[in-house]
């Protein structure tokens, strides 16, 4: 979700434990206390490095934070412990409602794509998958201060010496007039605008194509657009190649998953590989590697170069196969099917962001605390996910978010845990989980049982005398059920 250079990014992220394709079970460490003079000092020093040289005192003075942000170093010592399997991971950013944007997108900015794709050669749709994956194509920018999120990172904690350069570089953004200061917000890392470019890159590779005279890519979408075209271009993009294809294996093949070992496509045909509807394999790829994101018994592909250039993007194979699979399916203006023709080795697939929007306001409305509705499983909602399969003993409490939840939680039905299939049946001749010690929302909508509960093991009957609960929220966003049978 950064745009550095390959060897960069993949620096940074093995120093700062950056985990692209997962998320975290566990909460995060509590913010540290840092101290505002010991953060002033820092600053001192900075303004008179090299590193700021060309950074006017004005601009460093006027922008200069006047305390530090703990929350940053809080998220760069966040490591995460859930590991998302790739379908979890794809379900999310590839989903029905990601591709009809990406289509209106496509049609929307039809001229201005044709023009990027003639200057610099990289197929339209393949921006709008970047465009797709990074912002949900303009809706979801980051909100931290980057000035602030750049000089605490600079002055705290590990890779200070990459954050002030990324700092300075931010610096000289708003000292050149390309970007207003108020629109300097993005990630807890730096990371901006619609198409998430860190500072050093965007000073390297960042393109006005509205011909305004500044590089916004911030609030001009032919800019933001073309700046990822041209990023992809100085990556080593073909024009005329695509980024590769889902194939399939003939039965018994065996191989390791390994993109960059690249063979002629005369080699993969002579191993028998077809792609995935049986159609011979096309010679339009000079070469690919094979990638299997789950394993031989999964979907498997053969991928090229430029799908090495998604990769530099954001070093995460997942992360490319979204932005492949995205903009194929935009290609093809078809938002019927997501999936790919090959079935994930599992029988608890991934969600949609509906189905996670479902998911929140249905624990929401049991009564968890996980802040708002927005269709991203966070700590908060896994958190609340656990504490719910714990209080109806579905087994494991993993706090996973799949269809199997999604079935238990929504479904009309009442099903006992062992409907859910095997990875959330109950073990032979164990009991019932209580509620978390902690749960005690989870233990008071126990006590809803005036009709059978989609979200109980098992029908309960309805009596006059049950209490029944409502939910509220108070001034202080404290949360509470309030009890609202017989007039209370």
């Amino acid at each position: 979700m950064r745009l550095t250079p390959l060897s960069t990014l993949s620096m940074l992220a093995a120093a700062i434990g950056l985990s692209f394709a997962s998320t975290a079970q566990a909460a995060k460490p509590p913010a540290p206390d840092l101290s505002n003079s010991e953060f002033q000092q820092c600053l001192d020093r900075l303004k008179g490095s090299s590193k700021f040289r060309g950074v006017d005192s004005f601009t460093f003075n006027n922008y200069r934070p006047a305390q530090p942000d703990p929350s940053v170093i809080q998220s760069l010592n966040y490591q995460p412990e859930f590991q998302k399997d790739v379908w979890d991971y794809l379900s999310a950013l590839v989903d029905k409602e990601r591709v009809e944007d990406g289509i209106r997108a496509k049609h929307q900015w039809r001229d201005t794509l044709r023009q990027i794709e003639s200057r610099y050669g990289v197929k339209a749709d393949h921006v709008l998958g970047v465009w797709g994956v990074e912002s949900n194509f303009g809706q979801t920018l980051g909100k931290k201060p980057l000035f602030e999120s750049l000089a605490t990172l600079s002055c705290f904690d590990r890779r200070q010496s990459y954050f002030q350069g990324e700092f300075a570089n931010a610096l000289k953004i708003v000292q050149r007039g390309d970007i207003a200061p108020n629109d300097m917000t993005g990630s807890w890392a730096g990371a901006f605008g619609q198409t998430q470019f860190m500072p050093s890159t965007f000073l390297e590779l960042a393109v006005d194509f509205d011909g305004d005279g500044r590089r916004d890519l911030v609030n001009s979408v032919p800019d933001a657009l073309a700046s990822t075209a041209n990023f992809l271009d100085n990556r080593g993009y073909r024009t005329g190649e695509p980024w590769g294809y889902e194939v399939k294996l003939p039965d018994g093949y065996w191989a390791a998953s390994n993109r960059k070992n690249k063979k002629s496509m005369s080699h993969w045909r002579s191993q028998g590989l077809t792609l995935a509807n049986g159609s011979p394999l096309p010679y339009d790829l000079s070469s690919a590697g094979l990638l299997l994101p789950a394993g031989i018994e999964g979907p498997a592909f053969l991928v090229g170069k430029n799908f090495d250039t998604f990769y530099s993007y954001n070093a995460s194979e997942n992360y490319a196969l979204a932005i492949a699979h995205l903009s194929d399916l935009i290609t093809r203006e078809d938002s019927s099917k997501t999936d790919f023709i090959t079935a994930w080795p599992t029988d608890d697939p991934g969600i949609s962001r509906q189905q996670a929007k479902d998911i929140q306001q249905a624990l929401l409305d049991a009564g968890y605390d996980i802040g708002g509705v927005d269709g991203i499983i966070g700590d908060n909602t896994r958190t609340a996910i656990q504490q719910y399969q714990t209080s109806r003993g579905i087994f494991p409490a993993d706090g996973r978010a799949g269809q199997k939840f999604y079935r238990a939680i929504i479904g009309s039905a009442a099903p006992s845990p062992r409907s859910y299939g095997h990875s959330y049946s109950q073990p032979t001749n164990s009991q019932s989980l209580n509620p978390a010690p902690a749960d005690r929302m989870g233990q008071l909508i126990q006590q809803q049982t005036t009709a059978p509960s989609a979200y109980s093991q098992s029908p309960q009957p309805s009596t006059s005398s049950n209490p029944r609960y409502r939910r509220v929220i108070g001034s202080d966003g404290t949360i509470k059920l309030v009890r609202i049978d017989e007039g209370s």
